[in-house]
């Protein structure tokens, strides 16, 4: 068979998919060549960019490089810029080379569209690439941090003031995570929350006009319940450094402008001499070829197909890899033989997460909404990597979501956060909890009868027959091994029985204790009291590490009582795994699955208020020193 070179432009979604589906089919067929070209050395998860501009994950979270991404397959990467594309002589020409190619792919996708109004190249952001969403990110830090320097407050207002244009995923997507992000902007600077203004300013009558509306309207009013002010029938018809202009004449101060209203076919293309359809997007018919050239394939959001008249494929994610895979069938069925299969979108709904733990969803009908409907998108994220073979960007996808987050900016909260290192000690928390619960029980009922009603479930009713006669809460015998506990007791015959229980003890207990003990308890009837009163700080102990509520706390003494009763010899020496496993519980181990989670930064906060008062930004005592010193001189 002559050689065949298929040729692919762009490492987007569709791009991926299509030189994936051909590297498998000619893995072993020496007579293909499949070179994909990119200007980045790596591929864009573009629907988790608001992710990164908004500070929820790490750039390199959403950055998946190629050679990861195609290691052991036979597509050769290419990282160029292409300049030129020779129909006649079939030839692809870079910054760098030349390739000549049989089968050509373009899927180099988008790119935003400004609608030719003023202003908008110049000032706004963005948010259509891996470097637009680090840029709007730098701008939003450095934004909020100089306006918490600035005195004047009309300039202050206007610096943080942050509006998007634009209801379609992007926009809602970003200023969900803005309403988010915007309490940790708040907090390091020294602001208040409601000092950030979010606008979303949309030239429809309605937002989200891709969801039906009873979706739409639960996404608007949960919006307007965090505060964002939405502005519809409201085009932008100019663009300032410091403020937008509305049709209506109206003016909104804000010096950042976050840009989503439309997306046109990269401008790439516009010399390539193909024809466009609607936003320049490049026509092709069903089997995603172009209709002015033989084995050229257009895929993804460049690609322009009526499914019906008048309404072209989607510029989604499912559409791009679906006309990827279209294109990379066709070309087999060229090369190889067979029938080629005309393009059928098969659309299984869309989803909007507005911030990490709250989204809209319409799968195929099923319409969600809160929770699940973000975890529904996890899930096809994760599908997503199945879908392109990479086990090892899904695990990094687990990680950075999951795991990597703070401030609860995922849809578990702080529950399954690496930062506290505190998920995987839930399993030794318990254990923990139970010894002392097991300790204090025993106590309670009295050794005997603890162990018969725990020797099985069948016995355990035998609790509720009331306590034994050696509970530690019954009567005023003694039952810790103090020194004086040989002389204590009242009848003689207890004397030898608490004489014979106590010697072997004592003779194990180190001499300081034995002085320390007759200095903390000089006296029987406070030996009987501590006595009873250890029961309940076991049991205490247990249950605070059990529910997770002041486990430093609860921690930091188990370890201590531990120390203490290995040492005086109240407790085994078998028993001593238990002081480091408490100290490790120490680690604020409470936070996740524990009260902590929501009690110790309450209280933190509160104490912090009532003690230090509230950090500001700027602080103006002088002028409460300047008022008081008017009101002394009214009183003189």
């Amino acid at each position: 068979m002559k050689e065949k070179n298929i040729v692919i432009i762009g490492a987007g979604y569709a791009g991926v998919h299509a030189a994936k589906k051909l590297a498998k089919k000619y893995k072993k067929d020496p007579s293909v060549s499949i070179t994909l070209i990119d200007r980045h050395s790596y591929h864009t998860m573009m629907t988790e960019l608001h992710e990164v501009a908004a500070h929820r994950v790490e750039p390199d979270a959403i950055q998946f490089d190629l050679r990861r991404l195609f290691n052991r397959t036979k597509v050769n990467l290419v990282t160029d810029n292409v300049t030129h594309v020779d129909h006649d002589k079939k030839i692809v020409t870079t910054e760098l080379g030349s390739f000549p190619y049989d089968y050509l792919i373009l899927g180099m996708g988008g790119e935003p569209n400004d609608f030719g109004t003023p202003g908008v190249a110049e000032h706004a952001f963005t948010l259509w690439s891996f470097e637009d969403a680090i840029k709007l990110r730098e701008q939003i830090e450095k934004t909020v941090q100089r306006a918490a320097r600035v005195h004047d407050e009309k300039t202050r207002r206007a610096m943080l003031t942050f509006t998007v244009c634009g209801s379609g995923f992007t926009g809602i997507e970003m200023v969900g995570e803005l309403i988010e992000w915007k309490n940790r902007l708040a907090k390091d600077h020294k602001l208040d929350e409601e000092d950030i203004t979010l606008y979303v300013v949309e030239a429809a009558p309605t937002i989200l006009n891709m969801l039906e509306r009873r979706d739409a309207d639960k996404a608007e009013a949960y919006l307007v319940k965090k505060g964002v002010k939405i502005l519809k029938n409201a085009p932008i018809v100019e663009v300032k450094q410091d403020a937008i202009i509305l049709k209506s004449g109206e003016e909104i101060p804000t010096h950042t402008l976050i840009w989503t209203a439309g997306v046109k076919a990269n401008s790439d293309t516009k010399d390539y001499g193909m024809s466009s359809g609607r936003a320049g997007r490049l026509k092709v018919n069903e089997y995603m070829e172009s209709e002015d050239f033989e084995d050229v394939y257009v895929i993804g959001d460049l690609a322009y197909y009526e499914e019906e008249p008048g309404k072209p494929t989607p510029q989604i994610v499912e559409a791009a890899e679906q006309t990827g895979m279209t294109a990379a069938k066709s070309i087999i069925t060229e090369i190889s033989g067979g029938e080629k299969e005309a393009y059928q979108g098969k659309y299984h709904g869309v989803m909007v997460s507005i911030g990490a733990r709250y989204g809209v969803a319409d799968l195929s009908g099923l319409h969600l909404s809160g929770w699940f409907a973000n975890f529904m998108k996890h899930i096809v994220n994760l599908y997503y990597f199945f879908g392109i073979r990479s086990g090892y960007y899904m695990f990094q996808y687990v990680m950075h979501e999951f795991f990597h987050t703070t401030d609860k900016r995922n849809i578990f909260r702080n529950f399954t956060t690496r930062y506290g290192n505190v998920l995987w000690s839930i399993p030794l928390r318990i254990f923990v909890a139970g010894f002392w619960l097991v300790e204090a029980g025993a106590k309670i009922w009295g050794e005997s009868t603890w162990k018969e009603a725990t020797s099985s479930f069948s016995n355990v009713p035998k609790l509720f027959n009331g306590l034994g006669e050696d509970s530690w809460l019954v009567g005023s015998t003694v039952r810790m091994p103090f020194e004086w506990l040989q002389t204590a007791t009242s009848g003689a015959s207890e004397a030898a029985e608490a004489t014979e229980w106590a010697t072997p003890i004592l003779s194990r207990m180190p001499g300081i204790f034995q002085w320390f003990m007759e200095i903390v308890l000089p006296t029987p009837e406070m030996a009987v009291f501590m006595q009873k009163m250890m029961v309940f700080i076991e049991l205490g102990i247990g249950l605070a590490i059990l529910g997770g509520l002041f486990t430093w706390l609860a921690s930091a003494a188990s370890a201590g009582f531990l120390v203490m009763f290995t040492l005086s010899a109240m407790l085994g020496w078998d028993k001593v795994w238990a002081i480091p496993a408490s100290i490790a519980l120490m680690n604020g181990s409470g936070r996740t699955l524990g009260l902590d989670y929501w009690v110790v930064p309450f209280l933190q906060q509160k104490a912090g208020d009532l003690w230090y008062g509230k950090p500001r930004s700027i602080y103006t005592d002088y002028q409460k020193a300047s008022s008081k010193k008017g009101d002394r001189k009214k009183v003189s």
